[in-house]
C-alpha cells in the first residue's frame, strides 16, 4: 500500500515500535481517564494503540492528538473488552450459547459493535473461543462451553457480528479471537496456568474454533497467558506464525494479553526485557498490549542481533494495514453516531436474549408458568434484586443503573401479584440477620422465588472456584427456605455449573439464568408467567460433584468402560453420570422422538446424508425443541469418541402437534485425524444418532455405510 510504504519510509526507529505498543487509559466515576504520560507518547508518535478508551468527547480528544500533535499524523487503535454488549449488556457468552442459535448470536454482535463503533471504538478483545471442560475455570463463563463445532459456530457469527459486511463500514469494529490455544484446558481448572495435551487433541479440539474464525475473516488474534507444554504461548512460533498464519492462513494482527510479552521473564524463557521482546516479535506477535516491551526491550533486542529491522516493519505494515482496513486514516470519527437512536430496539433483543439462553433444569408438579390467577410471591435471595451482579465479568460500559432485575422483571410482568422481596443472606457473607425476615415472607407465600448464585466477580478472568457449591451461607439459608414446605422455584444465577445436586432434588423448579445482562428480569419473567417457553439447553455437561472434573460428553469408551464391575472405569463413592447431561433443558412442552432415518444407507466421501427424525409434542404448551445429531464410528484406526457432534436444529410445535425435522450432514463432516494426524473420512459403518442431548439412553440410533467408491 503507497501510504504505508510512504510512512515506513519515513518513521525512526521509536516511531515504529510506537505503532506496536498499546497503551490503556484508566477510569473514573465519569468514565475514560487519560493519563499524562499516555498524551504524551501519542505526541511522541511512542504509542499507535490505546486501550479502554471509548466515548465520543474522550476518543475524539486523543485522536487529534495523534492527527494534529504527533509528527507523522497516524491515527490511533482505539480498543475496548465488548464481550457480551457495550451500553447494551446481553447473556454472557456461556448463556447466550444456551440459546443454540448462531444468528441470535450474530444479531447480539452486530448491535454490541454498533454501539461501540459510535462511542469511537475500533476493535475488540472478543469473541473468546475457549473450549473449556472445567467449571472451577472461572473463564469458562466467556466462551462458548465444551464442544468445539458449537465453538465453531460461535466463532463465525460472532466475527460476523462484529465486522459486518466490512470493516470499514461505520458499525463495524474489528474483532480479535482469544485465546489462542488450549487455554480453556488449564491444569486444575486455575486460571493462567499451564496446559499440556497431546497434538491430536490441540488439532481435534482447541485449533478448530479459531479455524473458523480465520476463515470469515477475523481481523485480529490474541494468544493466550499460559504455556502450552512448557512453551508460553506469547513466544509460540510453531503455533503463531506456523500454523495460525502459514496453515491456517490469518492474515490480520496479533495482539498480546496484557502484559503478557514482560511475562515470557517470570515464565522462565527470556533473561529480561530485551529477550521476551524478540521471542514474542519473532513468533509472530505485532501489538504489545500494556507491557513496554517492544519501546524499551526492543532497541536492546536489534543491538544484539535477536530481531532484525525486516521483523520488526513486517509487525508495523500489519498494524498501518489494519488501520487502513478501518478507514482510520481516510476519517478516524465516522464511526461515531447517536447512540440513543433505537435504543428500545436493542433492550427488545436484549430481553429476547436473557429469555433465551435461560435453561429449565428441572420442573416437578406443573409448577411453572406461574398460575393465572392473584398470588402472594416472595421473592428472595441475594440475587433477587442485584442489577450490578446481571451485567456479568465483563460489562462493558454497561450501567447497572439500567438493569431489570428480577424482581423488577416480575413485578412489571405480574402486576396482579402481591410480591415482596427480602434479601435474606449476602452472596458470600455469613450475616445471617436478614435469614429470619426472609423465612417469615416464605412462610406466608403462595409461592417461593428463590434467587441464589454466585456474584458476577466470582466466575471471569482470575476467578477460578475450587468449590462448585454455593458460595457463603446460601446453602444452609436454601435448606431452611425448602424445609418450610412451601412450593419454591430456583433462579441459578452464576457464570459456571453449580454441583448442588440437593437443591435439584428439593426444589419445585430450577432455572439457571447465567448472568442475563440489561434486560435480565424481563426475560425470565416471560418465562415464569409462560409468555414464552422455555427453550435454552446447556453447552456444557453438568457435574454431580466437582470431584468429576473435568467433565464432557466427548470422551473415548476406554477399554474397560464404567460397569457394576470392579475393574472399570468408574468411581467408588459416586456416578460417573453427569447431574444434566450437554444439551439438558426443559421446555413446557413434553417432545416424543420417532422414525429417524438416515439415507443414503450406503455413501461416498462426497455424498450427503439426509437425517430425518419426528417429533411430536405431547405437552400442555406450544415449545421448541433443540435436536441434536451425534455420529459416531465404532470401529476405526484411532479410537473414537462415544459421541461427537455434528449438528443442530429446532422445531416449533403446538401441542398435539407432530412434525419432522430435517437435517443434512455432508459426509465429509464425518473427517477425523488418523494415527499420521492427517485428517480424512474413513471407510466403514458409522452411527447416526439424533436426540434431546447427549444422554446416549435417550437417541435415536441409524447406521450408514460409507464407501469409498
Amino acid at each position: 500500500m503507497p501510504r504505508i510504504d510512504s510512512l515506513l519510509a519515513e518513521m525512526t526507529l521509536g516511531e515504529k515500535l510506537g505503532q506496536l505498543a498499546m497503551l490503556s487509559a484508566g477510569f473514573s466515576v465519569t468514565g475514560p481517564v487519560l493519563a499524562d504520560n499516555a498524551e504524551d507518547s501519542v505526541r511522541r508518535g511512542e504509542a499507535g494503540s490505546l486501550l479502554n478508551v471509548f466515548g465520543r468527547e474522550a476518543t475524539r480528544r486523543v485522536q487529534r492528538i495523534a492527527l494534529e500533535e504527533s509528527r507523522l499524523k497516524i491515527p490511533l487503535l482505539l480498543g475496548f473488552d465488548v464481550v457480551h454488549g457495550h451500553r447494551t449488556l446481553f447473556p454472557i457468552p456461556l448463556g447466550e450459547t444456551a440459546s443454540f442459535d448462531p444468528a441470535l448470536w450474530e444479531r447480539t454482535a452486530r448491535i454490541a459493535a454498533t454501539e461501540a463503533a459510535a462511542e469511537g471504538v475500533a476493535i475488540t478483545f472478543a469473541p473468546m473461543l475457549d473450549v473449556a471442560r472445567d467449571p472451577r475455570w472461572g473463564r469458562i463463563a466467556e466462551g462458548p462451553g465444551e464442544d468445539t463445532l458449537v465453538a465453531s459456530l460461535f466463532a463465525e457469527a460472532k466475527v460476523r457480528g462484529f465486522q459486518g459486511a466490512s470493516l470499514g463500514a461505520p458499525g463495524s469494529v474489528a474483532a480479535v479471537v482469544k485465546h489462542f490455544v488450549a487455554y480453556g484446558a488449564a491444569v486444575a481448572g486455575r486460571d493462567y496456568a499451564s496446559t499440556d495435551m497431546s497434538e491430536r487433541t490441540l488439532r481435534e479440539v482447541y485449533l478448530p474454533p479459531f479455524l473458523a474464525a480465520v476463515r470469515v475473516g477475523a481481523a485480529g488474534a490474541m494468544p493466550a497467558f499460559s504455556d502450552l507444554s512448557g512453551v508460553p504461548m506469547t513466544a509460540n512460533g510453531p503455533l503463531l506464525d506456523g500454523w495460525l498464519r502459514r496453515e491456517a492462513g490469518f492474515e490480520g494482527v496479533v495482539v498480546s494479553d496484557y502484559n503478557a510479552i514482560a511475562e515470557l521473564v517470570i515464565h522462565g524463557v527470556a533473561a529480561d526485557l530485551a529477550e521476551a521482546a524478540a521471542l514474542a516479535l519473532n513468533a509472530g506477535v505485532d501489538i504489545d498490549m500494556m507491557s513496554d516491551a517492544y519501546l524499551k526491550g526492543l532497541p536492546t533486542a536489534l543491538e544484539r542481533g535477536l530481531v532484525t529491522m525486516e521483523a520488526i516493519e513486517r509487525a508495523v505494515r500489519r498494524v498501518l494495514g489494519l488501520k487502513e482496513r478501518l478507514g482510520l486514516f481516510d476519517d478516524p470519527f465516522r464511526r461515531e453516531a447517536d447512540i440513543a437512536a433505537g435504543r428500545d430496539e436493542r433492550r427488545t433483543a436484549a430481553r429476547e436474549a436473557a429469555r433465551r439462553s435461560a435453561v429449565l433444569l428441572t420442573h416437578r408438579d406443573g409448577l411453572l408458568p406461574l398460575k393465572p390467577h392473584p398470588q402472594r410471591i416472595a421473592m428472595i435471595g441475594p440475587l433477587a434484586d442485584a442489577p450490578t451482579d446481571m451485567l456479568g465479568s465483563w460489562s462493558g460500559a454497561g450501567d447497572a443503573k439500567e438493569v431489570v432485575t428480577f424482581l423488577a422483571g416480575l413485578r412489571a410482568a405480574r402486576l396482579d401479584c402481591d410480591i415482596r422481596h427480602a434479601r435474606g443472606i449476602g452472596i458470600d457473607s455469613e450475616d445471617e440477620a436478614g435469614i429470619e425476615p426472609a423465612l417469615a415472607l416464605a412462610r406466608e407465600a403462595d409461592l417461593v422465588v428463590l434467587c441464589l448464585g454466585e456474584s458476577r466477580d466470582m466466575s471471569g478472568e482470575a476467578a477460578s472456584r475450587s468449590d462448585l457449591d454455593l458460595p457463603g451461607n446460601q446453602t444452609n439459608f436454601a435448606r431452611s427456605v425448602l424445609d418450610l414446605g412451601r412450593p419454591t422455584v430456583v433462579l441459578l444465577a452464576a457464570g459456571r455449573p453449580l454441583a448442588v445436586p440437593w437443591l435439584f432434588e428439593r426444589a419445585g423448579a430450577v432455572l439457571a439464568t447465567w448472568f442475563g445482562g440489561s434486560e435480565a428480569g424481563n426475560g425470565i419473567a416471560d418465562l415464569l408467567t409462560g409468555r414464552a417457553s422455555p427453550g435454552g439447553r446447556l453447552p456444557v455437561t453438568w457435574p454431580r460433584s466437582v470431584g468429576q472434573v473435568p467433565i464432557f460428553f466427548g470422551e473415548r469408551p476406554s477399554g474397560r468402560p464404567a460397569s457394576d464391575a470392579h475393574y472399570t472405569s468408574k468411581y467408588i463413592d459416586l456416578s460417573t453420570a453427569p447431574l444434566f447431561p450437554f444439551g439438558h433443558g426443559l421446555t413446557y412442552g413434553r417432545f416424543a422422538y420417532s422414525g429417524l432415518k438416515a439415507t443414503p444407507a450406503r455413501a461416498m466421501a462426497a455424498d450427503t446424508l439426509v437425517v430425518e427424525v419426528e417429533l411430536a409434542n405431547q405437552g400442555p404448551a406450544a415449545a421448541e425443541e433443540t435436536i441434536f445429531l451425534f455420529a459416531r464410528k465404532r470401529v476405526a484406526r484411532v479410537a473414537r469418541p462415544l459421541l461427537e457432534l455434528k449438528g443442530f436444529t429446532k422445531l416449533q410445535l403446538q401441542p398435539g402437534e407432530t412434525g419432522r425435522a430435517v437435517m443434512l450432514l455432508p459426509v465429509e463432516a464425518l473427517r477425523f485425524l488418523g494415527p499420521d494426524l492427517v485428517s480424512a473420512v474413513e471407510p466403514g459403518d458409522y452411527d447416526i444418532l439424533v436426540g434431546p442431548s447427549a444422554d446416549r439412553t435417550a437417541l435415536l440410533a441409524a447406521r450408514v455405510e460409507v464407501t469409498e467408491a
